[in-house]
């Protein structure tokens, strides 16, 4: 995948597309410009340690929207060796979860969280991670699951907000996202959540009410 550079990394990325073209030039010929490369590259590395130590809050909002940063399936889909994907049960593709053995003593987890979608396609799929009232409804439905097999919950937060269509309104996204607050709080089974990227609004909060709540560097949550 081609590296996608905000509008503050420009002059990373106009290092790094002179790296590009001295590793053609390297194939194309026989002079050894490996020393030129590597300069370069501790350049690049000390030039976005200077510019990611200053960010501005609309900077950090970029970063946590950025288009290549990690998504919810990106973090799980590694962590163990046997999957099982409930998203199919549309209407809302949003809302992922996992109830999953991991590899670590095979402990049971319930995750779930926001996905984005990575070309149109997938956005398109996925609602731009804007979960429609039926999506938290399904997750209010495993996280009583989970609590049933006494199963921890792992929330992975990453939503612009929940989507904001009438359709939504009128079939009760506000008292959705209410609900889901309220069963979170009473869950007797601990409960982690983690905002990887945009925790935006009452959508984010939705699944976000646990034992711990944390957020990744350069992540926003408002």
């Amino acid at each position: 995948m081609k590296t996608t550079f905000l509008d503050f990394e420009q002059p990373v990325a106009e290092i790094e597309a002179k790296i590009e073209e001295l590793r053609f030039a390297q194939d194309e010929s026989a002079t050894d410009i490996s020393d030129d490369i590597l300069r370069l590259q501790k350049k690049s590395a000390a030039l976005t340690k200077e510019i990611y130590g200053k960010l501005t809050s609309w900077q950090v909002s970029q970063v946590a929207r950025h288009p290549q940063r990690p998504y919810t399936l990106d973090y799980v889909a590694p962590c163990s060796r046997i999957s099982r994907s409930c998203t199919a049960t549309a209407p809302s593709p949003t809302i992922l979860d996992r109830r999953r053995p991991g590899p670590v003593q095979r402990a049971v987890v319930m995750v779930i969280g926001h996905q984005k979608g990575r070309d149109t396609k997938e956005k398109i799929l996925r609602n731009f991670g804007m979960p429609r009232p039926e999506g938290y409804r399904k997750a209010m439905r495993l996280m009583r699951l989970a609590e049933k097999f006494n199963t921890p919950v792992l929330t992975f937060v990453d939503t612009p907000g929940a989507y904001p269509g009438i359709g939504a309104e009128e079939r009760g996204q506000g008292e959705a996202i209410g609900h889901s607050l309220y069963v979170m709080a009473e869950l007797k089974v601990p409960v982690v959540c983690t905002v990887i990227g945009e925790g935006g609004s009452g959508g984010a909060l939705a699944i976000a009410v646990g034992d711990v709540v944390m957020m990744l560097q350069y992540a926003t949550y408002s």
